[in-house]
């Protein structure tokens, strides 16, 4: 069997391996999609593939849609070249189920994969003649939160933002300066209207897209590449929307064993790839059960029904209070923390760290001592029921194999929401006190015991990627496993960085106590354990 339009015409071997085909024909959908598309994706990474285009397949299987997604990708072009177009854009989609068994549908709702480049001449006009087109209603991203970033830690221009805003749309090459050079092909077909919506796991996505690209804009027209009345078209939220959403589904890399059992099945050619540029993937997404997607209902030209799909749609304080349960108490800094901790004591599947009594309490502590007391509640989603399901379901899933190296990607651009938006709820309440926290500042001192790269019994570990790697790691120079007394005069450039943290450490109290930790987790071999073991007590 291949995952392929030839591939599944023959129905019978996929229904007899259990797996779930489209109840409609791709080719037909995917030339009403190029011709008239509604929908467009940039990031064709997995939590797109497993959980995004998921969502329009309900809605052709249902036939309450006749198009599906066309899918751009900025950064990595080898996905396209390896796993789009040898699949017909095709996804084996492989739900991992905590008592083990697999749930497996083959996901055909994105009509094309293109390479978002103006240097690729067919491409780009094709990614032109879509955003010219009256008919698309919406433009979503799944680019991670360093996808929008325009500045570095030092606060000046990344080289390919400011190249971008001094050379002007036709050298377009951040996905930032990509996107604001189509929405000007928009413009110039008659000012139409859109929903640019970020899906991103971030804090304020909608906020971070606008602002990217608003200040390419500006700069665009300070340097006469684009007329005033583009940045009013931008600005005007009634034609130009930014919705904020609040995205969640674990979607850890490729796991070897589904590889196998597909292959089992007779399927053909399963094998993941490692491109160039360190992404993971492969022509199947192995992922969890649960997901969330809530999204600010703000659509200039209309949508999807996404709702039918199970989507929840409302309006923007709800979704931020959403976000904020999620994104700063009840999911993401659990994942942190498990993730750099999980790195220094040689733990390679984020479910073993649950067994682990240091861990299991770390995990405790910070979700509901430190972070239930100032979370919001969403009103349509219960923060005490969604860390339950968190900590005692989804974590622990045995079968869901993400790794804490995955999770430790970026984690410079993650801490400043996934711990600092706690630590200025805290400052900011008379009745909080922040330096009486021991989870959240046990986790950042860790985080900077694993930037040296040195695991708890003194080997030399791997550190995940992440754009202020080199940066953290000269200023970290010198700092030894054994001698902590070498961090003297080490961290004051790093613990009063707002940054990094979202507030000065020093200013909430708490940077000499991060401090401290380290101190103790540098005394030699274990000393990351035993400083686990003194501050916390195994859960019940």
């Amino acid at each position: 069997m291949k995952l392929s339009y030839e591939g599944i015409k023959d129905a019978a071997p996929w229904q007899a391996a259990g797996i779930a085909l489209p109840r409609y024909d791709w080719k037909d959908m995917a030339a009403r999609t190029e011709e008239n598309p509604v929908w467009l994706h940039f990031g064709a990474g997995n939590i797109f593939r497993g959980f995004i285009a998921g969502l329009q397949q309900r809605l052709l299987n249902q036939g309450l849609a006749d198009r599906g997604i066309l899918a751009a990708e900025t950064f990595d072009y080898e996905i396209i070249d390896q796993i789009y177009d040898p699949h017909d854009a095709m996804t084996l989609m492989v739900t991992l189920k905590a008592d083990g068994h697999t749930d497996k549908e083959v996901i055909a709702s994105i009509a094309r994969g293109i390479r978002a480049s103006v240097s690729q001449k067919d491409e780009w006009a094709r990614l032109v003649q879509a955003f010219r087109s009256p008919s698309l209603q919406m433009v979503s991203f799944t680019i991670t939160e360093k996808g929008y970033s325009l500045r570095g830690l030092n606060g000046e221009y990344l080289p390919v933002a400011q190249a971008d805003r001094q050379e002007g749309p036709l050298s377009a090459r951040h996905a930032m300066s990509v996107v604001t050079a189509l929405m000007y092909e928009r413009y110039q077909a008659g000012r139409l209207p859109i929903a640019l919506v970020s899906m991103d796991n971030c804090s304020h996505n909608g906020e971070k897209l606008r602002a990217s690209v608003m200040d390419i804009a500006g700069a665009w027209l300070e340097g006469g590449f684009v007329p005033a009345d583009f940045v009013a078209y931008l600005s005007d939220e009634t034609t130009v929307s930014f919705p904020w959403t609040m995205i969640d589904k674990i979607t850890p890399r490729p796991a070897p064993e589904i590889e196998r059992e597909l292959t089992a099945l007779g399927l053909e050619d399963m094998a993941p790839v490692v491109t160039s540029k360190k992404t993971f993937i492969a022509p199947f997404v192995n992922a969890e059960g649960p997901q969330y997607l809530v999204v600010e209902d703000r659509f200039p030209n209309g949508r999807p029904p996404l709702d039918k799909a199970g989507v929840y749609l409302t309006d923007r304080d709800t979704v931020n209070r959403t976000e904020r349960m999620k994104v700063t108490t009840c999911l993401n800094p659990l994942h942190t923390a498990l993730a750099v901790y999980g790195c220094l004591l040689g733990y390679q599947k984020i479910a073993d760290e649950m067994s682990d009594p240091q861990l299991s309490a770390l995990v405790n502590l910070i979700g509901y001592q430190e972070g239930l007391p100032v979370v919001t509640d969403p009103g349509i989603i219960s923060p005490r029921a969604f860390i339950d399901e968190v900590v005692h379901e989804r974590l622990p899933n045995a079968f869901l194999p993400d790794t804490p190296q995955r999770i430790a990607t970026d984690t410079s651009q993650k801490i400043p929401v996934r711990f600092g938006e706690t630590l200025k709820s805290y400052a900011a309440d008379p009745a909080l006190h922040p330096e009486t926290l021991t989870g959240i500042p046990l986790a950042i001192a860790g985080w900077l015991r694993y930037l040296l790269g040195v695991d708890d019994e003194g080997r030399e570990m791997p550190v995940s990627a992440d754009p202020m790697l080199e940066t953290l790691r000269q200023a970290l120079a010198g700092v030894t496993v054994g001698d902590p007394d070498s961090v003297s005069g080490k961290l004051d450039g790093i613990l009063h960085n707002p940054v990094l943290f979202g507030v000065d450490l020093a200013d909430v109290g708490l940077a000499g106590k991060v401090e401290a930790f380290l101190r103790e987790e540098l005394a030699g071999p274990g000393a990351v354990r035993g400083t686990l073991q003194k501050y916390l007590a195994p859960q019940a």
